[in-house]
């Protein structure tokens, strides 16, 4: 932390001097959760389950450390705005983590999921009969205008889409799980994991969607991406990983309804 802090408050510091100091954390940290995936892969296989719950103990170790750095950032910002902490070591600690947080490439299955477009997918309708409208009686207040990003023709885009998809991912899992437990996991964290593979954009980029579907780096980094987020998701994960027939249905999924080949490319290309 010393190190990282010597650079930053040097007004003549280079980015180098700075990646030098802060790169053998970050490398130590990957390293270690990279182990801990590796372990939590292979006593998986071997159905160890001491071994997977030490990996799987030192995978929420890393993740909740990452997550905390991210609290103590935001707590420390607000705060320090109130007061002055008279304590060096506070803002030292601080500015630390700013610059090592981005750093580290995992914990993101649970980050970064946009609720925004959430919607009601199951309801019902009743008739009431008929009832008298008036439009003359009462208050008259005026409409706000329809803005692009409120449009109904996007928002009826996504519904359709949205439960194109979860009726898919429902024909692939059982047990006690949410339409929204099933979309998120699909939709958001694998193909969110996919979409950050560089591998996968230049495929994307360079091949027809049918070639892109039959390459055997998208199944690896599929498995991978079902790796990743066993801690968050960790039931449907177990049957993705022990069943061809839901990965096949993810992949599925992913091509035909949820975009990936498409956003890959744009990603490639941005």
């Amino acid at each position: 932390m010393d190190r990282v802090i010597a650079v930053e408050l040097n007004p003549i510091a280079k980015q180098s001097e700075l990646v030098a100091a802060i790169t053998p954390v970050e490398d130590r940290l990957m390293k270690r959760y990279k182990a801990a995936q590796a372990a939590l892969k292979a006593a998986i296989e071997k159905q160890d389950d001491d071994a997977i719950n030490a990996a799987q103990s030192e995978l929420n170790a890393l993740i909740l450390f990452k997550t905390d750095m991210g609290a103590f950032i935001r707590l420390y910002t607000f705060l320090s705005q109130i007061f002055d902490y008279g304590n060096t070591a506070i803002e030292k600690r601080a500015i630390f983590y700013k610059r090592l947080l981005p750093l580290l490439e995992f914990g993101r299955e649970r980050e970064g999921i946009d609720l925004s477009k959430v919607v009601l997918t199951h309801h019902h309708l009743k008739n009431l009969g008929k009832r008298a409208m008036p439009l003359t009686e009462g208050e008259t207040p005026k409409l706000e205008p329809i803005t692009d990003a409120g449009s109904g023709s996007v928002q009826e885009k996504e519904k359709a889409r949205l439960n194109e998809i979860i009726e898919k991912v429902n024909d692939l899992f059982n047990g006690e799980l949410t339409d929204q437990d099933k979309l998120v996991y699909v939709n958001n964290v694998i193909k969110g994991k996919l979409l950050e593979s560089e591998t996968l954009q230049q495929q994307a980029t360079n091949n027809t969607k049918e070639q892109f579907a039959n390459s055997p780096d998208l199944k690896t980094e599929l498995l991978n991406a079902i790796m990743g987020a066993l801690d968050a998701h960790n039931a449907m994960s177990t049957q993705a990983l022990n069943s061809e027939t839901v990965q096949r249905g993810i992949k599925d999924i992913l091509l035909n309804n949820a975009g990936l080949y498409e956003t890959l490319r744009e990603k490639a290309a941005s």
